[in-house]
């Protein structure tokens, strides 16, 4: 999970300056998910070629849903945030989306806001202090901190002007930041359901990052009429798609998904926040970003209602997997009373047989010493 989350930070780092060197962000995102689909596709054949779950149009249609909402539509919100603002704004931003798929399952009955009990408590309280937090982010300067002594700046004026101080622009990409979060909360609701019906972890990946590029790329066909930005080259152009595409869209989700199966989804859940803190150690040394003492206070506040978001979740597994084991243990004791009723019963009968056997045995021998006593005596008499 380290590697994952060192990973997907490098993701933001080179993104920033693929766009800063003037390419689009739809673009790049089409070309990421080719990248993806390219990958995950040899992978679903070699691994799931025998044990592949029966493909229904059902299953084809949430795919799409699942592309839209995880690949083409999250993607593009969320990296032209990433190319409006700062990258440590993208990744804090990025940790709401525990707190807005509560919301979400809440409205659509998945979910349950349970005041009674601490866990629910928790995930309420955990929200709130998450959008707080993102409010204060957003909102908030404060004191400019500086920590480093040295800077390595890689960002410079680019070709499209990425580096701004425009207040409408940072707005439009809070906007795209906070609805790349609704995107990707829709997603997980979606694809929840289609991992029962279609349950070939590598085949819903391949269908998913299909269903992505083919929107992805229709979409930047439609928007981009310039030709030139679909030339990669031998540039920062090619490693961002290529390494973007094939490590984060590709092995990493096949490294998460085997991290989920050694330890739960908690368990990989809890390393989200450390992308935001590689990104902004990044984004501070080598893209001249400025931290700020209320973006800092944000950020934690994220982290903090995101660890109780995911506390609340973890007990409620715990009490409902407990629940489970008891109701599984009150049906064994049911059979194994019966079972030692049934053998107490039998026992009880041969032994009620036994005593009889034994008390006819004694009533004979009795009658037979009797039998013998009278002939005895009435020997003597005749005598």
């Amino acid at each position: 999970m380290l590697m994952v989350q060192i990973a997907f930070a490098s993701v933001n780092v080179l993104y920033k300056l693929a766009i800063n060197n003037g390419m689009s962000v739809r673009v790049l995102t089409a070309y990421r998910l080719i990248f993806a689909a390219a990958t995950t596709i040899p992978l679903a054949l070699v691994f799931e070629r025998n044990n592949r779950p029966k493909l229904t149009w059902r299953v084809v249609f949430m795919s799409f849903f699942c592309g839209l909402f995880g690949g083409s539509l999250f993607q593009n919100l969320y990296f032209e945030s990433l190319a409006l603002i700062s990258a440590t704004f993208a990744s804090a931003v990025y940790n709401l989306i525990p707190a807005v798929t509560f919301i979400l399952a809440v409205s659509f009955g998945y979910e349950r806001l349970n005041f009674q009990r601490a866990a629910g408590k928790a995930k309420v309280l955990g929200t709130i202090t998450g959008i707080g937090g993102a409010m204060m982010l957003t909102f908030l300067k404060g004191v400019e901190i500086n920590i480093w002594t040295f800077h390595i700046n890689l960002l410079h004026k680019g070709k499209n002007g990425t580096i701004n101080d425009d207040s409408g622009s940072k707005l439009l990409g809070i906007f795209f930041g906070l609805g790349s979060c609704f995107c990707f909360a829709l997603w997980l609701i979606i694809q929840a359901k289609m991992s029962k019906e279609y349950q070939g972890h590598y085949s819903s990946s391949a269908l998913m990052n299909l269903m992505g590029a083919t929107q992805a790329t229709i979409f930047a066909l439609c928007m981009e009429k310039d030709w030139s930005q679909w030339r990669l080259g031998w540039s920062i152009r090619l490693l961002t798609a290529a390494y973007s595409g094939v490590v984060a869209s590709g092995l990493m989700i096949v490294v998460i998904a085997w991290c989920v199966g050694m330890r739960g989804p908690l368990y990989a859940s809890v390393f989200n926040p450390l992308m935001l803190v590689l990104v902004a150690i990044a984004g501070s040394l080598m893209l001249d970003e400025n931290l700020y003492l209320g973006s800092v206070i944000g950020a934690v506040l994220i982290m903090v209602g995101l660890y109780m978001v995911l506390w609340g979740k973890s007990k409620e597994m715990k009490k409902v997997t407990h629940l489970e084991i008891t109701s599984d243990t009150e049906k064994i004791e049911i059979v194994v009373s019966s079972n030692t009723e049934d053998r107490n019963d039998i026992n009880r009968n041969n032994n009620v047989d036994n005593n009889n056997k034994i008390e006819s045995k004694i009533e004979g021998q009795e009658a037979e010493n009797n039998g013998k006593e009278e002939l005895v005596s009435s020997l003597q008499v005749k005598s």
